[in-house]
């Protein structure tokens, strides 16, 4: 949810930022694909909820598209027009927590197939480490943080 931790440790985040576009908010989201591949953007609207069920707290974050909210498209940049996400999260009883991801995007243009199998073998686990280390590392960054 904080986006200027997520600048911080994803290194695909080429921009990321929270607009207001006639009274809604959505965020705005570009991501670096490798070379010759343009660049990819997203505007979605997300939601937060805490789910208290038999004293176990459940976060809950879903995202989805909003290809109504107007945003300028950049040139050389695709927008991705179908994304949807539904994330879980709840403590394990101990140390960790249990975490449930639903994700979907329809990148458009023409993805090779090596890209493809990179994701698959390599990019998706490496961002889940990615992710997990931020997790991790997030109270540290907040105590340093000036805000």
């Amino acid at each position: 949810m904080d986006l200027t931790y997520r600048k911080h440790w994803d290194t695909y985040v080429k921009e990321l930022s929270e607009e207001e576009f006639d009274g809604q908010k959505a965020i705005y989201w570009q991501v670096k694909y490798p070379f010759p591949l343009s660049n990819r953007d997203y505007v979605y609207v997300r939601e937060r909820r805490i789910l208290e069920r038999d004293g176990r707290k459940v976060w809950v974050v879903l995202a989805k598209s909003s290809p109504e909210t107007p945003c300028a498209e950049k040139s050389s940049v695709l927008r991705v027009k179908d994304y949807k996400q539904s994330l879980a999260m709840e403590s394990d009883g101990g140390q960790g927590t249990k975490m449930f991801m639903r994700y979907f995007d329809n990148p458009g243009g023409m993805i090779p197939t090596w890209l493809v199998n990179w994701a698959a073998k390599t990019g998706v686990p490496g961002f889940l480490k990615d992710m997990q280390k931020a997790c991790d590392n997030y109270k540290k960054y907040l105590e340093k943080s000036p805000e």
